[in-house]
């Protein structure tokens, strides 16, 4: 099983890492698309004015725009630590024993507005771009990564991926439909859909996925795993989607 992340507005910065590396990210079929990315950003940097109109920053974020200028150059650290937020709270990739890492590494992928789907693990620096940004330069980002990124999760072949991105990033690279899959909605027991508890429940999913780390193939073998875990799991509204019911 493949699991897809969103990733977040906010991260931290810093990190121990070597400057990006992107022979060494997760599905490097993308490394064509990643470059052409983070060309644009570090060029767009160097404007100043025009990054904080482009990017829709405050006075207060000007500091993401030296993020971007520094993209090949700045230290790294693994995907799931860089992001911060509900999701990534929640999550406590951080705090995690080696071997459950180990399990997000092997089957967790975070969906990056530069980088497409990285590996929970690879090391990304500090950046700025979001999934509706018009980057200058470039080709819409949904027409810039979404066949890309289609076509390197077919090649990839996972036997199942479930995802759980935002649909802003749903759109910047579709499951392909040769590729078993469920979108999730976090929602209540009435079918409400979530916003706050969304993030929130999602993390905690991954989080209990990655201390069991149980050997998942199927979306009813993903299924099997939540009822042991007393967590509820069913089919959606529409094909392809699955409703995870919290408590709100």
């Amino acid at each position: 099983m493949k699991i897809l992340l969103p990733p977040s507005e906010t991260k931290r910065a810093g990190g121990s890492g070597a400057p990006l590396n992107l022979d060494a990210l997760a599905l490097p079929a993308l490394n064509l698309q990643r470059a052409t990315a983070l060309d644009a950003l570090i060029a767009l940097a160097a404007d100043a004015a025009r990054a904080q109109r482009v990017l829709g920053l405050s006075e207060r974020q000007l500091g993401e725009i030296e993020h971007n200028r520094a993209l090949r150059s700045s230290p790294t650290m693994a995907a799931v630590d860089r992001y911060t937020g509900v999701l990534y709270d929640a999550l406590d990739a951080a705090s995690m024993t080696a071997p459950s890492r180990r399990w997000l590494r092997d089957h967790v992928w975070v969906h990056a507005a530069p980088f497409g789907p990285v590996g929970a693990l690879d090391e990304i620096p500090a950046y700025r771009l979001a999934a509706g940004t018009s980057l200058p330069g470039v080709a819409p980002l949904r027409r810039h990564w979404a066949n890309a990124v289609t076509a390197a999760i077919d090649a990839e072949k996972p036997p199942f991926v479930l995802d759980l991105r935002s649909e802003a990033y749903v759109a910047l690279g579709p499951v392909p439909a040769s590729v078993p899959s469920a979108y999730v909605r976090v929602v209540t027991a009435q079918g409400r859909a979530l916003n706050h508890f969304n993030k929130k429940a999602k993390g905690e999913l991954v989080r209990a996925l990655a201390e069991d780390r149980p050997r998942v193939r199927t979306l009813d073998g993903l299924c099997a795993w939540a009822q042991n875990r007393a967590l509820t799991l069913r089919p959606g509204h529409e094909p392809g989607e699955i409703d995870f019911v919290v408590d709100a």
